[in-house]
């Protein structure tokens, strides 16, 4: 087997033989077109040669869409995304996209295609979970695009359902007492006040080990988190670099952390077991992990016991950001917190919480300038007009 790689004005076009023969008795081969360095290409044509050596590597004109998702799932997404993205990734496209559309080959794929899918699916899905299958399929074309199978993404030429934002819900200062005094007592109130007191992501709390909680520094450290995958619990790193982080504890949980920590202690003491550095914060008594699904419907119960319907676990979060931005924390002290990509991420998430603090923010401005002064009468205002008018001349 060779190849060939053939430089055409801002582009290179790679050719690899497969040491067959096509129909008319032409020696058969691939070709693939390659936007970048000649170093991009020679790494594309030996690709393609160790594909067809392993027989695994498909003539572009006999791809199906099914073929270019599953190969952007394992050749990409595999070794570029998380565990827990590479699984919702799998999901889409095995319940929805490659029934939708993976019978089609990948050249005969057009707009028309994608918009007639877009328009069924939201009669049974919602505008939100359609957009994210847009998402979902544009990337994987767009890596079709890249290796050479594709010359265009037809995603660009479609309109996604536009999704419709969820209503965030938020708790104030009397609701959270209220929560509280509802959980108090109950098995997860410890993981409840943490949430609240520290906008931290149920799955990252449900990782927390005391090696990660500095009672005495005031600070918690985000490393990891857990993850439920088809009835098994991992830990698993933060999916982004900002997740990573540290946070923050108010004097009110550190002192409740210390205390709950001593509380600890003393039921294992009762089984005769120390509490180590690497043992979770929120655990049952035997050090397995809390089950997520089973915290979210928990305190789903307890929200409701104290009047507060249509209140999920992650609303905590949102609560906890919106209670700071009321107490003046800037935005970028919230967005750290939460561990949120950019301060712009965050000020669009809470938007509606800052618009509302303009007419606060007003009267704190009001309170530091000085009141106007208006003893300007008209013709003192006329007599300086005209010695300005006559010291310009």
């Amino acid at each position: 087997m060779t190849g060939s790689i053939t430089k055409r004005g801002n582009s290179w076009r790679v050719q690899a033989y497969t040491g067959k023969r096509d129909k008319d008795g032409k020696p058969e081969r691939l070709t693939a077109t390659i936007r970048g360095r000649k170093a991009d290409a020679e790494r594309r044509l030996r690709e393609m040669l160790d594909g067809i050596d392993k027989g695994i590597y498909t003539l572009p004109s006999k791809l199906t869409v099914a073929d270019v998702l599953n190969q952007w799932l394992d050749g990409y997404v595999k070794t570029n995304c998380s565990q827990r993205t590479l699984d919702g990734y799998r999901a889409i496209i095995g319940n929805h996209l490659t029934p939708a559309l993976g019978q089609h080959l990948l050249k005969h794929l057009n707009q028309q295609h994608i918009q007639a899918y877009y328009g069924r699916a939201v009669e049974r899905l919602s505008s939100r979970t359609v957009h994210h299958h847009h998402r979902v399929l544009s990337q994987a074309l767009k890596y079709a695009v890249r290796q050479g199978y594709l010359g265009r993404n037809p995603c660009e030429l479609v309109d996604p359902p536009s999704p419709k934002g969820k209503a965030m819900r938020t708790l104030t200062e009397s609701e959270v007492r209220d929560l509280l005094l509802a959980a108090q007592g109950k098995y997860y109130y410890a993981v409840i006040y943490t949430a609240v007191s520290s906008g931290l992501r149920q799955a990252e709390l449900l990782a927390l080990r005391w090696r990660d909680v500095d009672i005495a520094s005031r600070s918690i450290s985000v490393n990891r988190t857990l993850y439920k995958r088809r009835g098994v619990t991992a830990f698993m790193e933060p999916k982004t670099r900002h997740s990573r982080r540290r946070v923050a504890m108010t004097p009110k949980l550190a002192e409740f952390m210390a205390d709950y920590k001593l509380e600890r202690q003393r039921a294992n003491y009762q089984i005769g077991k120390a509490v180590e550095l690497d043992d979770l914060v929120f655990c049952h008594a035997d050090g397995r992990p809390y089950d997520s699904s089973v915290v979210s419907h928990k305190f789903a119960a307890i929200a409701r016991e104290a009047r507060l319907k249509h209140t999920r676990f992650h609303d905590l979060r949102h609560t906890f950001a919106s209670l700071m931005l009321q107490r003046g924390a800037k935005p970028k002290v919230i967005s750290e917190c939460l561990g949120h990509a950019s301060v712009a991420f965050t000020m669009d998430v809470y938007s509606h919480i800052i618009d509302g603090m303009q007419e606060e923010a007003i009267l704190l401005l009001d309170e530091v300038l000085p009141a106007g002064v208006n003893g300007i009468t008209p013709n003192s205002h006329q007599a300086e007009h005209y010695a300005d008018h006559n010291s310009s001349i």
